[in-house]
């Protein structure tokens, strides 16, 4: 049974994520709070099609978007897009296939099998689940074009950005905009394995779309005004940066010396270590988008934190 050319909003289940209608054949699945592996996910439908958004990171959850995706698409999906690599968007995978192709940027499909299932040993006590990972069967380099009944849906490569290899999907018809990790809505940016110059850049090609509703990757559903808020953390990173290394300071010692102020809401504020290495070491002429010591960097996040930051996967 093919999905409905229009899906209607779908009431949520009491504590738990559910698909909601955001424009005409476009739903958001939201995993508050948006912190460490609790992504946003989307769908698109119509003509009889079904286009996913990006998976989740565990079993249960994926089991749990996959309920809800039938819903809407009795069949599951035809396509699964992801816009990076990292588990959280992408460990769902398999749920979905061998029924719906898995799209992604060239590069993405190699950092995904490089990476593996390695964000399961950050959180150990994390139930991940029985996880088998899905590579993508078709890939792009710049932008790709799908149709979902008359639903145009454009794959548009913009990184690097939250890392090297990010896709956007944009719903110009509805003037809805999935922006992967590039966006992030009330939650702190991350940009340690791609870049703070390339995100910026992003942020500006993201701008010129004028979407009407961005689906950023993590917090929630918002405006373009996201675009904004994400702009301005990063700015103001850069210029910590800037004042870190003329100081002789290490990014966790420029990150224990800075006031959050403004930024001390969002959620998982450790990410400003990760995010220094990254502006430090631009700064400093590494290219955007360059290998970065991880695991270094996240034990700095713990040792700023004082614990493991929070996974409530």
């Amino acid at each position: 049974m093919s999905a409905p050319a229009t899906a209607r909003p779908l009431p949520p289940a009491p504590g738990a994520p559910a698909l909601r209608e955001v424009a005409d054949g476009v739903l958001v699945y939201e995993q508050p709070d948006g912190g460490w592996c609790l992504n946003n996910a989307g769908v698109i439908t119509g003509g009889g099609r079904c286009i996913l958004v990006d998976t989740v990171a565990t079993r249960a959850r994926a089991e749990r978007l996959r309920d809800e995706v039938a819903r809407v698409a009795p069949g599951g999906p035809d396509t699964v897009v992801n816009t990076h690599f990292h588990g959280d968007h992408v460990f769902g995978n398999s749920l979905f296939t061998p029924r719906a192709t898995v799209i992604a940027h060239e590069g993405t499909r190699g950092d995904m099998a490089e990476s593996g299932l390695g964000l399961c040993g950050l959180w150990p006590d994390v139930d991940w689940g029985e996880i088998t990972l899905a590579l993508p069967d078709l890939t792009f380099t710049e932008r790709l074009t799908l149709r979902a009944g008359g639903l145009r849906v454009e794959l548009l490569s913009v990184g690097p950005a939250h890392t090297a290899a990010d896709v956007v999907v944009w719903v110009p018809e509805r003037r809805v905009l999935f922006t992967g990790d590039v966006v992030w809505s009330q939650v702190t940016p991350y940009v340690l394995m791609g870049s703070v110059s390339g995100s910026l850049r992003a942020l500006e090609r993201l701008r010129d779309l004028e979407p009407r509703i961005v689906v950023p990757g993590h917090g929630p559903v918002a405006g373009p005004e996201a675009l904004d808020a994400t702009e301005d953390y990063l700015r103001w990173v850069a210029g910590l940066a800037r004042d870190g290394l003329r100081a002789g300071r290490t990014p966790l010692e420029t990150a224990r010396a800075a006031e959050l102020g403004r930024f001390a809401g969002l959620v998982d504020p450790e990410r400003l270590v990760g995010n220094l290495h990254r502006a430090h070491a631009e700064a400093s002429g590494l290219p955007p988008g360059a290998r970065l010591d991880v695991a270094a960097s996240f034990r700095e996040m713990v040792a700023y934190l004082g614990r493991l930051p929070d996974c409530h996967a």
